[in-house]
């Protein structure tokens, strides 16, 4: 029998004012009756709404039955039919604007908490599974992943499971990609996306890292190596600025790099040595996840203040609702319709402030958010020592630059079919946010499942 409870079953998490100075994981997770609980509030409709608003397709109403009898290992292998990463979607990815959004239940109610219980059904079988993963039957055939990205996992798994030999190239010393480098460990634990990882590699998928790929090996080579054919997946880790006076200062952080160093390099933990400032007044410019991300993590290493200063108003904000909920919970100070116009130096340049104007939301511009327009006389200075921009990254150039006949866009996005994923260089593929610029991971996901799905089908034709 249904639970027709209207709200979704709780999740427990460490209060603010604790989790706040410390990188344990924020939310910890349903208990296996409280899983039960929220599976039961699903109606199971027969025309599987929220199907069609997952990326990867995931049969969510399947999995949901199993796991409201209890069925948690049933219930996570129907979600890996699909799905190479289930306990790192249930955790960052954005159901309320995807598979929750079209769940029945939300038209009176909460929707059905259906990435709580797919982190709940990956984190069981990671604690509870001892069966070995069976690595399928060569088919004989090479393929080469560029980046181990969420792109490039899911590309290289799907592939795996097919019988192919998949080699992925990542140029960090550590597999993973945004997974690793730019989450934080309270949103997204490390050791997950490792364990993650572990169980492409007993499907067989090989990782090389430290290969910068466009300066160590080219796309060619590859070709010339026998890889029938290549996956890039390498992100959009290339930094944007403002390109306001002071950017250059000592205490200017690109937010890319300050999680970088934060979530890759353990700046966190005492026993690495990371070089990193610990600021006591920080502001935070953007108001996407990846500046939720960064004002967090200041808190994190001792912050006293922390600003986020966003030029737009909270409702155009692009950030997940949870995040901005967490956000303001733990402390940061929302600098709403402000938007900032120079960094400020002392003698020695080192930012001792950030100065500011007032905006005011104007007309709708083309994509139809109104346009924020600066006040006349109304400029003023935060008083801080760190400065971090999170205004969004476009892709590295790298790869796309030293192959011949790999076509971009204005913007450096590889040129790719939306249903194919092919370039327009034969037999290589692309996907993520290499393409479509920064976007969700679960978006990356579905791109390098329909990669996998293109590629499959190009070599098998080529060798018919």
């Amino acid at each position: 029998m249904a639970n027709m409870i209207s709200n979704k079953t709780a999740m427990p998490e460490q209060a603010p004012d604790v989790r706040r100075r410390n990188f344990d994981e924020v939310a910890t997770g349903y208990t296996e009756e409280m899983a039960i609980q929220e599976a039961a509030r699903c109606l199971n409709c027969k025309n599987r709404p929220c199907v069609s608003g997952c990326p990867v397709n995931i049969a969510i109403p399947d999995f949901i039955a199993h796991m409201a009898k209890g069925e948690f290992e049933e219930a996570y292998s129907v979600i890996t039919k699909t799905s190479s990463l289930p306990a790192v979607c249930g955790r960052v990815c954005p159901q309320e604007t995807q598979c929750e959004a079209k769940c029945v239940r939300g038209i009176k109610g909460e929707s059905v908490g259906i990435g709580r219980l797919e982190r709940f059904a990956a984190d069981y079988h990671l604690k509870n599974d001892t069966a070995n993963i069976t690595k399928p039957e060569s088919n004989g055939h090479k393929v080469a992943v560029i980046g181990s990205g969420p792109s490039g996992l899911t590309c290289a798994g799907s592939l795996a499971k097919l019988g192919y030999s998949v080699t992925v190239f990542e140029a960090f010393h550590t597999a993973g990609g945004v997974l690793m480098y730019g989450i934080p460990e309270f949103r997204l634990p490390k050791a997950i996306v490792q364990k993650e990882i572990e169980g492409l590699k007993k499907l067989g998928v090989e990782i090389k890292t430290n290969m910068v790929m466009g300066k160590v090996m080219s796309v060619d080579e590859l070709f010339d190596d026998g890889y029938e054919a290549v996956f890039i997946g390498t992100g959009a880790g290339l930094p944007n600025f403002m390109g306001m006076e002071g950017e250059g200062l000592n205490g200017v952080y690109s937010a890319n790099e300050f999680l970088t160093r934060i979530n890759l390099m353990k700046a966190y933990k005492d026993e690495y040595d990371t070089p990193i400032i610990h600021p006591k007044n920080v502001a935070v410019v953007g108001g996407g996840n990846v500046a939720m991300d960064a004002s967090r993590s200041a808190l994190r290493l001792g912050a006293e203040n922390v600003y986020l200063v966003y030029r737009r108003s909270e409702e155009e904000m692009p950030a997940r609702n949870e995040e901005i909920h967490h956000a303001k919970e733990e402390g940061v100070e929302f600098r709403l319709l402000t938007n900032p116009v120079r960094v400020i130096g002392d003698e020695n340049g080192k930012v001792i402030g950030l100065e500011c104007v007032e905006m005011e939301l104007g007309e709708p511009d083309a994509s139809g958010r109104r346009s924020p327009v600066a006040k006349e006389d109304s400029n003023f200075v935060l008083d801080v020592d760190a400065v971090i921009i999170a205004i969004g990254n476009a892709p590295n150039p790298l790869v796309r630059s030293t192959t011949k006949g790999l076509e971009a866009n204005k913007k450096g996005c590889i040129i790719a079919d939306e249903n194919t994923m092919a370039t327009t260089k034969e037999g290589v593929y692309a996907g993520g946010d290499a393409v479509t610029g920064a976007a969700t991971v679960i978006k990356a996901m579905g791109a390098g499942r329909k990669a996998a799905e293109s590629i499959d089908e190009y070599i098998r034709n080529k060798n018919n």
